[in-house]
């Protein structure tokens, strides 16, 4: 039996897609997750769903509490998480409104905690993190996208920045250069610790920008991506309720 995850990155947090909702409250010995908890069910299957910001986008990508909501997902006894995200594409490949299915990332945040283990003192930890993206995870998604007509990319490398503030002209050319296909400012560290806690993680990022490395075009604004966002949004939540379904039919 699964019991599926997910979190809602900025607007991808729409209760509505889950059926019987109700509010569960629970702690962590990391503190509070960013929201209660979501329970109910997407076409049967048991689901968790958690805004990453907060219910009221309250929380900044450096206060979210991602060891919080990891570990309440695990204590949950959610087997799969599916997150959501919105990113600013670092290839003209990728345009606005595309969705990339995420099979890399490049850590580039610097005041957060990341990982579980910070002390040795019953012995040394280090998590493998060399495909930090779950494969069947990440296979249906892309195969639920595509069978669904959706303009999406089979993979794709994700640079998360501490943020709130955007990139300058030369960290955008920067992490290009790096091989980052996208940009955030959530991914990490929630992909590393999910991958301590030991649950299967994938994540679905929709471009709604061309960050500011793309010199024919205005730089980025939070009201451009708003726009965008708000128009792709009903994409990303069909996307999850198939994909969910997807996974179940995959794992009987």
């Amino acid at each position: 039996m699964i019991k599926v995850g997910i979190i809602g990155g900025s607007g991808l947090d729409d209760p509505d897609i889950l059926k019987d909702a109700q509010d569960v409250e629970i702690y962590t010995p990391y503190g509070d997750p960013s929201s209660p908890l979501k329970t109910g069910q997407i076409n049967g299957v048991d689901t968790v769903l958690l805004a990453r910001h907060g219910r009221k986008h309250q929380y900044s990508p450096t206060q979210v509490n991602n060891r919080a909501n990891i570990m309440a997902f695990k204590e949950m006894g959610v087997t799969h998480i599916i997150a959501t995200t919105a990113c600013g594409s670092l290839r003209q490949e990728i345009d606005r409104g595309h969705l990339v299915i995420l099979d890399q990332f490049i850590d580039f945040t610097r005041f957060r905690k990341n990982t579980f283990h910070e002390s040795f003192e019953k012995g040394p930890v280090h998590t493998a993190m060399a495909e930090p993206f779950d494969a069947v995870l990440r296979e249906c998604l892309f195969r639920t996208a595509d069978g669904m007509g959706l303009d999406a990319h089979e993979k794709g490398c994700v640079v998360t920045i501490e943020g709130p503030r955007f990139s300058t002209v030369a960290e955008s050319n920067m992490f290009r250069l790096w091989g980052a296909d996208v940009i955030n400012m959530s991914t990490a560290p929630e992909a590393m610790l999910a991958n301590e806690a030991g649950i299967p993680y994938a994540a679905v990022a929709m471009s709604t920008d061309y960050d500011c490395w793309k010199q024919d075009e205005e730089p980025v604004t939070w009201d451009e991506i708003l726009k965008v966002f708000n128009q792709n949004a009903d994409n990303v939540k069909q996307l999850l309720k198939a994909a969910v379904k997807a996974l179940a039919d995959q794992s009987e």
